[in-house]
């Protein structure tokens, strides 16, 4: 049933021809796109034929074969052989990592880290006016990339042993553009080039709300990467903390309306920066590979939990306003009328999932054991938003003793 789920979710997974560049004439790539396994690459009779090559930590030798035909196409696939003797100096090593999505709230949790425990990193990014100059900063190497545009993505992952996917979509455009076409384009991508592990990030429970877009997708990712035959782990997230800080903390300081549900759903939000350290050490753990994991914090709390939580530790009261679910709803399916505003719709259905009766959590004991974590170490909510107000009140306070100090000297 989850197979026929995801074959029927893309209408069309075969891209038109995409132009890349050659040094001597114009040539387009051909590409196919299918979630049946091990049909991603098509290899034809070529007039010509280019190769890369890599060294894999495991001892196993993965070429990646360019074809030319007469028409100008280019195809691609891997050969892999065993090799008995690696060479000093091999370009590929275990350190090597590729992030995708570090821009996002998790993604740079992820780069610094990584950074942190001595991994040479490389981040995807997307060409933009302001740059992720703050990556660099760090130590990271940035590619420009986009995953809506498959042709852009190979050369990011020359040199990379492990891809960590943390990508998603932006508010403004279609679910399916990044999350699901730019995803299959490159896990298609990894596979051809012999990456050696592929860790994906999706959502708790997507599996069992397939009226949600992007919850359906996320699943039908998973699965995809499964037929690929690529070495996974899949982490599921339930929500993060640095989520609620905008969402409620600063309205609240700054005396602006705070939104909520009436709904009982309770979340078990968790630092990303603890999400970050868990993922590695699951990356290190060999009897974590090809394994689904589940990410939860410490407790699941509501809504009006979070909000009362805030109150507290803000010192004063929120402005909030109240929304029934069934509002939810029928705007849900009010914007379904119109073309335009489909998108708008299918981000409304996720929010229809989270002011649900349902619980976004699961017991964490197994998966602390397994990968010898002490939950005494994951930061509470609690803790977290306790860091987060004593600090800020502390900045607006010295802030208004700096300004009464400048009115008295004035």
């Amino acid at each position: 049933m989850a197979s026929s789920r995801c074959t029927a979710l893309p209408t069309q997974l075969t891209t038109p021809r995409r132009h890349l560049r050659k040094p001597s004439s114009s040539v387009s790539l051909s590409w196919r796109r299918n979630l049946a396994q091990d049909n991603f690459v098509q290899v034809s009779s070529s007039s010509s034929v280019t190769s890369s090559s890599s060294f894999s930590s495991q001892g196993k030798y993965s070429s990646v074969i360019y074809e030319f035909d007469r028409n100008g196409s280019i195809k691609c696939t891997t050969e892999r052989t065993v090799v008995t003797n690696l060479a000093p100096g091999t370009p590929v090593r275990p350190t090597s990592i590729l992030v995708v999505g570090a821009t996002g709230t998790l993604g740079r949790q992820v780069v610094r880290r990584a950074l942190d425990e001595g991994y040479d990193v490389r981040c995807l990014v997307r060409p933009r006016p302001a740059p992720a100059d703050f990556l660099r900063d760090w130590g990271a190497t940035v590619v420009n990339a986009d995953l809506s545009k498959p042709e852009t993505i190979p050369a990011t992952l020359v040199g990379i042993h492990t891809v960590i996917d943390c990508a998603t979509g932006r508010p403004e455009e279609p679910i399916k553009t990044v999350d699901w076409e730019g995803k299959v384009a490159l896990i298609q991508c990894a596979k051809a080039m012999g990456i050696q592990k592929y860790v994906f990030f999706s959502i708790h429970n997507c599996d069992k709300h397939p009226e949600v877009p992007l919850m359906e997708i996320k699943y039908c990712t998973e699965k995809f990467i499964q037929d690929a035959g690529l070495p996974y782990i899949t982490i599921r997230l339930c929500g993060f903390m640095q989520g609620l800080i905008g969402q409620y903390a600063v309205p609240i300081l700054e005396d602006k309306a705070v939104w909520g549900t009436d709904a009982p759903t309770r979340i078990a939000y968790m630092d990303t920066q603890d999400i970050a350290r868990l993922t590695f050490i699951a990356l290190r753990n060999e009897k974590i590979d090809n394994k689904l994991l589940t990410f939860a914090g410490p407790r699941a709390w509501t809504t009006q939990e979070v909000i009362t939580l805030c109150e507290r530790l803000a010192g004063q009261d929120a402005n909030v306003t109240t929304v029934p679910v069934s509002v939810l709803k029928f705007t849900r399916q009010l914007t379904r009328l119109f073309e335009w505003t489909s998108d708008v719709a299918d981000r409304l259905g996720f929010s229809e999932v989270l002011t649900s009766d349902t619980v976004f959590s699961v017991p964490m004991n197994e998966t602390y054991s397994l990968l010898g974590v002490d939950q005494k170490d994951i930061i509470t909510l609690e803790k977290y938003l306790q860091d987060y107000f004593t600090n800020i009140l502390k900045k607006l306070k010295d802030l208004k003793a700096s300004s009464r100090q400048s009115d008295y000297y004035i």
